[in-house]
């Protein structure tokens, strides 16, 4: 029994996991609404802020895609104000998010990339208007905004936890219809004399992108950004449903609906996101309706930042400004201007993930600078593509915008640091959604390779995370990345996962040692080595990956719970009882470490407390989890 526990670890959409995890997700397409109306002259007592991640503004029918199936956005679009050139601050959502949540560039709330906590001392929407007596809830639909990078500041109910799919594999996202029952069920409880501040992220699009399910099975085989549209139309249907479920607060509710970031399909090489800073994936949809907001026909033209959604906020209701980089956005509603500024982005994703050089980015005066290790200046206006660098024609206005960028970003910042404030037990996670690689690079800032000299690499990397890769396709992709780049730890872990879903032991433990050799800086390769030693009876030679694995990832509950498997099979059952209480503690819904607890409990003659167990157990799993049968049998071994 131990040792297949090895196999269901709580990381769903990683590698590691036995092919048999990937459930089916059913998404409930709704209803379209109509917004609630713009009530000119008049302050909003709720706020309701939607994000949409992925979302690309040229993909939704009030940007103009012609194909496009986003009624909800559309009418939002049709009844408030539309912003025709918004700009997230970064390509990935956590900082992304934060930017928007708190009025600051990425520089000034911390985060620079996925997984890397936001500033604890910080003013949030959430945290002032909580503080003015609003009720507060945020609902989100995938890991990257887990409360524990410091999103749920200022909120009463942050509704965060990621489902179990029938195996008892803890997934990395849920579907938009459960994010949205979620929050509707929290709206429904708040008295109707309360205000309240809603935010809900809905994570459709990200990748994979899983067609309409009336497509059947060949849905699959559609080119990557037809099976896009699905999901944004699967999005734009649950962001109508919310709306409706406002009822009578309707007309009360200042709407905001905001994509965090755009998605590439190839433009300059990129594959999904976060490796470039070109308009590709910093431009998105904003738009807002409401009290207080007349309609803009015609949309607003002026580049705006999500940073600006906190001082809009702010004045719309009324409420003292912050000390923010963004700024309202009030006098573009009344057909003002906010004037000349520069807007600031970055991605730290390429250092993060492969220890290549950071990129940051100012948009001023129709011109738009890229800071990199060759650096690239775009007239925007001219070319919207990014298609001619200029920096060699107006050297002045490079000159002028490098130092606003480091003005706005500081120093570069070495790359062992930057790693340092990555929560280190969330890397795996991000990993399994395409996000967060293995780079333990300390080269010096001037050594580090230009994201633009690796951008088929990185495309290969994303083709082969993106989830759309099974069996001998993704074993290609891999190996693929790995003849580029063999010292490529993610590859070597993805790849070695990959062979033991197909039983290939034997193949699978030299790439785990190859990924374990680079200094990765997760646990998914010391728990594949694990597993390949007790699949090839050297159980005994298990303990040391697990306990390495323990020092990269303190207190991580499937390795913990290993260790309590490998004691109980050489029958050490303090040992075991130790280990596997306390990867139940961390995760009471670790299914294989409560069974084998419940095990351990009645060899050593507690079998009160082994009964408890087993039947708590049975009370947390599903009826169709395919393991009930063996912890009914245990059940009635016990009684």
């Amino acid at each position: 029994m131990a040792r297949a526990d090895f196999r269901p670890v709580v990381r769903a959409g990683a590698a590691i996991l036995a092919a048999s995890w990937i459930a089916a997700i059913a998404i409930a397409c709704g209803g379209t609404s109509s917004a609630p109306p713009a009530i000119a002259g008049v302050r909003p007592s709720n706020v309701l802020v939607i994000t949409i991640d992925t979302l690309r503004a040229d993909r939704v029918g009030a940007y103009g895609w012609s194909r496009a199936r986003t009624p909800a956005i559309d009418a939002l679009a049709a009844r408030g104000i539309r912003f025709d050139r918004a700009f997230a601050t970064s390509p990935i959502t956590l900082p992304s998010h934060a930017s928007l949540l708190t009025g600051l560039y990425p520089p000034g709330h911390g985060s620079r990339a996925n997984g890397m906590r936001v500033r604890p001392d910080l003013d949030t929407l959430a945290s002032v208007l909580r503080a003015q007596g609003w009720a507060t809830g945020a609902f989100v639909g995938a890991f990257p905004l887990d409360r524990r990078f410091g999103l749920d500041r200022g909120f009463d109910r942050y509704g965060d936890r990621m489902p179990r799919n029938r195996d008892g594999h803890l997934l990395n996202e849920r579907p938009g219809r459960v994010v949205v029952d979620e929050a509707l069920e929290w709206l429904r409880g708040i008295g109707a004399d309360r205000a309240v501040f809603m935010w809900v992220h809905l994570f459709e699009p990200h990748a994979p992108y899983e067609p309409d399910p009336a497509r059947g099975p060949d849905g699959w085989k559609l080119p990557p950004d037809v099976r896009y549209d699905d999901e944004v139309a699967r999005a734009d249907a649950e962001a109508g449903r919310l709306i409706a479920g406002l009822g009578d607060r309707a007309g009360s509710t200042l709407v905001v609906l905001a994509g965090d970031h755009g998605e590439a399909f190839g433009e300059h090489g990129e594959v999904t996101h976060s490796l470039f800073v070109y308009d590709t994936t910093l431009r998105v949809p904003l738009v807002m309706t409401g009290p207080g907001l007349a309609p803009v026909p015609a949309g607003v033209q002026e580049p705006v930042s999500l940073a600006d959604v906190f001082a809009t906020l702010m004045d719309a209701l009324g409420l003292a400004r912050r000390d923010t980089d963004g700024v309202t956005l009030m006098p573009l509603t009344r057909g003002g201007s906010i004037g000349r500024r520069d807007l600031y982005a970055e991605t730290f994703a390429p250092l993060v993930d492969f220890g290549w050089s950071a990129l940051r980015s100012v948009r001023s005066d129709g011109l738009k600078y890229i800071a990199a290790p060759r650096d690239e200046l775009y007239d925007i206006a001219g070319d919207p593509g990014e298609n001619r660098n200029l920096k060699d024609e107006r050297a002045g206005d490079v000159k002028k915008l490098a130092a606003r960028v480091a003005a706005y970003a500081g120093p570069e910042l070495p790359a062992e640091q930057v790693n340092a404030r990555v929560d280190a037990d969330a890397r795996s996670r991000l990993n399994a959604l395409g996000y967060a690689s293995a780079a333990t690079t300390r080269k010096p800032v001037s050594a580090r390779p230009d994201p633009k000299d690796k951008r088929t690499l990185a495309a290969r990397i994303a083709i082969a995370t993106s989830g759309d890769l099974a069996g001998a396709a993704l074993r290609g992709a891999l190996e693929a990345v790995l003849a580029e780049d063999p010292g490529n730890a993610l590859a070597h872990t993805r790849l070695g996962h990959a062979l033991l879903n197909e039983g290939r032991v034997r193949d699978a433990e030299p790439h785990f040692r190859a990924a374990l050799a680079s200094g990765v800086p997760t646990a998914d390769a010391y728990l594949g080595l694990a597993l390949c030693l007790v699949s090839t009876n050297r159980a005994a030679a298990a303990v040391r990956p697990l306990e390495d694995a323990l020092r990269v990832e303190p207190g991580n509950p499937v390795v913990v719970a290993n260790l309590g498997n490998l004691a109980l099979d050489a029958g050490r059952l303090d040992i075991a009882i130790r280990h596997l209480s306390a990867a139940v503690e961390r995760d009471p819904d670790l299914y294989p470490a409560r069974f084998n607890l419940a095990r351990a409990l009645a060899r050593s003659g507690r079998r009160a407390e082994a009964l408890a167990q087993t039947q708590e157990l049975l009370a947390r799993m599903p009826p169709d989890a395919p393991q009930r049968p063996e912890v009914e049998r245990l059940l009635r071994a016990l009684r």
